[in-house]
């Protein structure tokens, strides 16, 4: 088998990792599966120890949030005794550490720790992508400014390659207009 730092199972960490209302969880049948204990008995423990998780923590999703996930994992199958009876529970990085706390056994330890660092790895790379995305956007800000500049370069240089336009002479007889008569008071009469 493999240990809990292998990538293998740092990946198959991260795939169980999802967001729900905008938090980071791991569902408690996903988290029974890693420690090696059934759901049945880590929501016991969870509810002998009920302080410990407080509604950050932990939280139990809707039936809305729950058909969601399921139709998201293809596990759309009902029936009798296919699905478990209760919604299931939703645990935050911290519900997660705090299970170190209520499950004892050295597994349970190992598995909080890789499960740690999937999250810390998963922070880094969120936090990478934001700061990727970030300095995209100012490049894509600062070319965007070139744009005109350079579309007005192109006018310019399209202007200097056209030859210049002379007004084209009329061919022919051109009459010219006379000069305005004077008034009557100069001919001498009118």
């Amino acid at each position: 088998m493999y240990g809990m730092n292998d990538p293998i199972v740092l990946e198959s960490i991260e795939k169980r990792i999802y967001l729900i209302r905008g938090l980071k969880v791991m569902l408690d049948s996903d988290l029974a599966e890693l420690y090696g204990v059934s759901v049945k008995r880590l929501n016991e423990q969870v509810r002998r120890n009920r302080k410990r998780f407080p509604p950050d923590f932990m939280f139990q999703l809707d039936g809305d949030e729950h058909q969601a996930l399921r139709s998201q994992l293809a596990t759309l199958d009902v029936g009798r005794g296919k699905y478990r009876k209760y919604l299931p529970l939703a645990f935050t990085e911290q519900g997660v550490a705090m299970l170190s706390g209520v499950l004892h056994s050295d597994r349970a330890i190992q598995v909080n720790v890789a499960i740690m660092r999937a999250f810390v790895k998963l922070r880094e790379t969120l936090a990478l992508h934001r700061d990727l995305a970030r300095k995209l956007q100012d490049l894509e800000d600062h070319i965007a400014g070139h744009d005109a500049q350079i579309q007005n370069i192109f006018e310019a240089i399209k202007q200097l390659m056209e030859p210049p336009v002379k007004p084209m002479s009329r061919i022919g007889f051109h009459l010219q207009k006379e000069p305005p008569l004077p008034p009557c008071g100069d001919r001498g009469g009118c």
